[in-house]
């Protein structure tokens, strides 16, 4: 199945489609994959990390999630204009002693014309919470339809 790419400018639904699919995308955590949603001299801010190019997120995504064992993301809309998405988002993870994370952040996106993104920029904060705190249960990859949404969830 070819899925179209969504490309600017973005209304709401086309906003919200690539959203999805950015969290769908980071949950595979498969980091060579992932690259391929960014332009080849793609620029991002995480935290305080820059990364830049194809190669370099690669790098960054598998230091990332050799640390963050069995993560899990959920994605939302927060605004979008043009080229431009906002997205909040939370995740949930665990180191290799076993003590769990949520952590929350905001993402801004800028996206070339065929829908890649060129700029990343985020910043996340990491809260440590009890495993009997944890709200995502999902099996590891795409998040099921049903499950609730950040807003839904409270976040």
């Amino acid at each position: 199945m070819t899925t179209q790419p969504l490309v600017p400018p973005f209304t709401r639904d086309s906003a919200v489609q690539k959203v999805r699919r950015a969290e769908d995308g980071w949950n595979t955590r498969e980091p060579e994959t992932v690259a391929l949603a960014y332009t080849p001299e793609s620029r991002w801010r995480n935290r305080s990390e820059w990364v830049t190019g194809r190669k370099e997120i690669v790098a960054f995504l598998t230091r990332k999630w050799a640390r963050e064992l069995d993560y899990r993301l959920v994605k939302e809309l927060w605004a979008h204009d043009g080229d431009r998405i906002a997205v909040r988002f939370a995740y949930e993870w665990h180191d290799d002693a076993g003590r769990w994370y949520r952590s929350f952040g905001n993402e801004n996106w800028e996206f070339d014309s065929s829908g890649l993104m060129r700029a990343r920029h985020a910043s996340i904060n990491d809260v440590p919470i009890e495993e009997s705190e944890r709200r995502y249960h999902w099996p590891l990859g795409r998040r099921p339809d049903d499950h609730p949404g950040l807003t839904a969830l409270g976040f």
